[in-house]
């Protein structure tokens, strides 16, 4: 960018940045000499279980409205106009299914990653299968989410770039490793109020700078900013209410479904009741997220609509369009930009440090714990927190190759969890929906999955489909003539005819799609195997691994076909109890599970069996399963 045109922070704006940097510090110190002073892995990694459901569902918000989506949504917007509001359909389903299905399930096993489900339904192979896709996603995503906002601060305002890698990164490392799961949700707590506050502070002063409310609305509604309902079917449209409303719910339920990010504070809550409840707290607080970043994205286009920052911000330059919007429209009001950018690197903190933390939980509990079981708990909670830190200084070194995307962030990021989020997911749905799936059938459907995954987004980026053009930049809608509309018509039927075909018509899928085709590919490919090399029968599924949800669909079917149909939950288990591996149980640590209601697992629907005389045997399994009627030591 040229430095002429580039804005400047005051010192009150480097102060306000400075105190975010240091109260996120000061939270991670103090749970870390406060309390149990981290000394467990159950404190460090899962908050011993204590969470009430307000932080938890402030956790989540911030976990997922990363830097990304601040910088990226806006930038959509600007660009392309308001059809990406309509994700907000898919937070409905995307929200009450994990609610309802994916919580119930994994909270009542009792489990510190989400990846000991898989050894539980499956094999060990499956879960350590699971968990080197989640790593990998993971570390990905972190390099995007610290490059992001440093890349956009050095863009507008010359602010050293690796120095806001280097303070982001070290910051956040320091307060996770530290404090451990309790400092990043209470830091998430806090960087979130400071997320809303910035982006509120900028809508406020863009909206009185641009002409008042009227204005802007007359600006965007004549710019063609304004996007109707488009039911468009075609799945290579870029963004169609059926590509974010419908494709959107698989990319949420990868996300709020199985992620060990959002799993891991589920299970921090105290009770599964406050789990379920901060599941639904997260909704309203999304759409207000989402509907601050679009009207960000509006004001931002009524302030520079027929004006073309390209030379300015050269590339990425509708990414960095965002902060040279907030650094242009604050700068005459001293530490207003300050807070914007804290608001800006607060997601990215909240963002990096769950993923540091989740990162350091699946790699003890799932690939060194089983390897040397007699580990002590303190070696055990030292290690936990060299790995939180390890992961941290790795996210530094992928910020120095996210810079070679050429997409914008936000469709960076989202391929991300399409690509590798997805087949995850299905791997979760074909233990849980389909009790007939084996282990075999697990691995190549996981493998079938990503490599298909891959095969989609790696063509799309080399081949760069999946994109359209941006609108005109101009705030009046273009009146054609009749010479005009015809010449209009000729250049449409031409592009209809140049339309991709063959392979580049399939690299041309729409990125909200990965997930959902790639869920489906696990789902298909693993049925195949399973049957190819022997389904599992009803009784040799782990109790409380399986959900009856085609059962619950299809009430009207008679038993028999039902039972045929594998849409029943098991009605007898021959399982002993040491085939239920749970980690141990001891009295007053926070271990035991605790039902507000009174209800067992054995009352509730999701492990409910299709019969009025469910075995003894059976039973006994899914007491054991709850922790209710077992206070003895039992083996990890």
């Amino acid at each position: 960018m040229d430095p002429s045109n580039q804005k400047h922070f005051t010192v009150v704006d480097y102060v306000i940045f400075g105190l975010l940097l240091a109260a996120s510090m000061a939270i991670g110190l103090y749970h870390a000499f406060s309390g149990g002073r981290q000394r467990t892995t159950q404190e460090f990694l899962m908050a011993d279980r204590s969470m009430g459901c307000l932080p938890v569902s402030l956790s989540l918000i911030a976990s997922f409205q990363s830097a990304v989506a601040i910088i990226g949504v806006p930038a959509e917007i600007y660009t392309h106009g308001t059809q990406y509001w309509f994700i907000g359909c898919a937070y409905v389903l995307g929200l009450l299914i994990p609610a309802h299905v994916f919580i119930p399930v994994l909270y009542r096993l009792r489990l510190s990653s989400a990846y000991q489900y898989l050894e539980l339904r499956f094999s060990k192979a499956v879960r350590i299968c699971g968990t080197l896709t989640f790593i990998f996603q993971t570390v990905i995503y972190m390099g995007v989410c610290v490059y992001t906002p440093a890349f956009a601060l050095n863009a507008v305002t010359g602010f050293e770039l690796w120095g806001a890698v280097l303070a982001t990164g070290l910051v956040c490392t320091l307060y996770t490793a530290m404090g451990g799961l309790k400092a990043v949700i209470w830091t998430d707590v806090f960087q979130t109020v400071v997320m809303f506050a910035g982006q509120l502070a900028v809508i406020v002063v863009g909206v009185l700078q641009s002409g008042g409310v009227s204005e802007v609305w007359r600006k965007v509604w004549e710019g063609n900013r304004i996007s109707g309902l488009d039911l468009n079917p075609d799945p290579t449209e870029r963004h169609t209410f059926w590509t974010l409303g419908v494709g959107g719910i698989f990319l949420m339920l990868s996300l709020y479904g199985v992620n060990q990010s959002q799993v891991q504070r589920y299970l921090s809550a105290r009770t599964e009741k406050e789990a379920v409840r901060s599941c639904y707290m997260v909704f309203p607080s999304l759409q207000l997220a989402l509907s601050l970043s679009c009207v960000m994205g509006l004001v931002m286009f009524a302030r520079y609509c027929g004006e073309d920052h390209t030379d300015k911000l050269g590339p990425s330059s509708h990414d960095a369009m965002v902060l040279y919007f907030v650094m242009d429209m604050l700068q005459g009001l001293p530490g207003l930009p300050g807070l914007f950018v804290a608001c800006l690197f607060s997601a990215a903190l909240s963002t990096i440090s769950s993923s540091f933390n989740s990162l350091a939980t699946v790699t003890m509990e799932d690939l060194i714990k089983p390897h040397f079981p007699a580990m002590t708990e303190a070696k055990a909670t030292l290690l936990s927190k060299a790995l939180a830190m390890f992961y941290g200084l790795l996210c530094l070194a992928m910020a120095y190759v996210t810079h070679l995307m050429g997409e914008s962030v936000l469709q960076v990021a989202l391929k991300i969890f399409g690509m590798v989020g997805g087949p995850v997911l299905g791997l979760f749905c074909l233990g849980m929906f389909f009790p007939s799936a084996n282990s075999t059938g697990a691995v190549a459907g996981l493998g079938a999955g990503l490599a298909l995954s891959f095969w989609v987004g790696i063509g799309s980026i080399v081949t760069r489909s999946s994109g359209t053009r941006p609108l005109s930049p101009t705030c009046r809608a273009i009146l054609l003539s009749d010479n005009t509309t015809t010449a209009m018509q000729t250049a449409l039927s031409n592009v209809t005819l140049s339309r991709p075909s063959g392979l580049k018509r399939f690299y041309s899928l729409s990125y909200m799609w990965y997930s959902a085709f790639s869920c489906f590919s696990v789902i298909l490919t693993g049925l195949i195997i399973s049957f190819i090399t022997g389904p599992l029968k009803e009784e040799d599924v782990t109790p409380g691994t399986t959900y009856a949800l085609f059962g619950k669909l299809f009430r009207f079917l008679p038993e028999h076909i039902k039972k045929q149909l594998c849409c029943v939950t098991p009605t007898e288990q021959t399982a002993s109890l040491q085939q239920i591996q749970l980690p141990p149980h001891k009295e007053g640590n926070g271990l035991v599970p605790q039902y507000e209601d009174g209800q067992s697992p054995v009352e509730t629907d999701a492990f409910l069996p299709e019969t009025n005389t469910p075995s003894v045997e059976f039973e006994t399994a899914l007491l054991q399963l709850s922790g209710r009627t077992c206070h003895e030591e039992m083996p990890h």
